[in-house]
């Protein structure tokens, strides 16, 4: 199957998805994930019309993505995958949505990175839902007092939740989990869902899914 028809099949799920869960169309968002992958396959999901992709890491993603976005305008870039915060100036500069604010270090040195550069970019806060020791994200029990000093004292507007479930676990309980704690800290944005389990995760409200193998195959 060629990327373009993978692409398609992704995106009918979705909107089939969106249907069986009585949500209006077009109410969930397509992350592609495009991590470990070349310019030119990327290229070829931009010319079926993608538009927005996610990436794992600052490095690799400086490597490509300055020419992909001068060639496309309209593309927009989220960073999913853990942030280390001598890396936050790149970050700014190259991203547009940072869906991984997980501690204080990190929060404030995107804040004081976004004011310096006059950029101003979407944050979601990354919730540990399944409390994995090796895994990034803040504590569920955590999350809230954690937005707020965000808000309060940062003054970053946070978008969203964002969460990984432990590969093992049924994913419903930690979507459900992060629905919940949006709710509480009236966020509306939740990304969760990757291709295993993004039909799943529209079922428990997700907004945007994170979708990489199921569109680029196998890496």
């Amino acid at each position: 199957m060629e990327l373009q028809e993978r692409l398609n099949e992704v995106r009918s799920k979705i909107a089939t998805a969106e249907r069986d869960a009585g949500r209006s169309a077009r109410s969930v968002e397509l992350v592609a994930v495009s991590k470990t992958f070349e310019a030119d396959t990327i290229r070829l999901a931009i010319k079926a019309g993608q538009r927005v992709f996610g990436e794992n890491r600052v490095q690799e993603s400086q490597g490509k993505w300055p020419e992909l976005k001068k060639e496309m305008p309209g593309i927009e870039l989220h960073l999913i995958g853990p942030l280390q915060s001598n890396k936050a100036a790149e970050a700014v500069a190259l991203f547009d949505v940072i869906e991984s604010i997980d501690r204080e270090k990190i929060a404030r040195a995107i804040a004081e990175e976004m004011k310096r550069q006059g950029k101003e970019l979407r944050l979601y806060v990354q919730v540990n839902t399944g409390l994995e020791p090796q895994k990034a994200g803040i504590a569920p029990d955590d999350a809230a007092a954690f937005i707020n000093f965000c808000r309060d004292e940062l003054g970053l507007t946070i978008e969203g939740l964002m969460c990984i479930p432990p590969a093992e676990d049924n994913p419903g309980p930690h979507f459900a989990l992060l629905a919940k704690l949006a709710e509480k800290c009236s966020l509306k944005k939740l990304s969760m869902g990757m291709s295993g389990d993004y039909e799943t995760a529209i079922a428990f409200g997700a907004t945007s899914v994170r979708v990489g193998s199921a569109i680029f195959g196998a890496r």
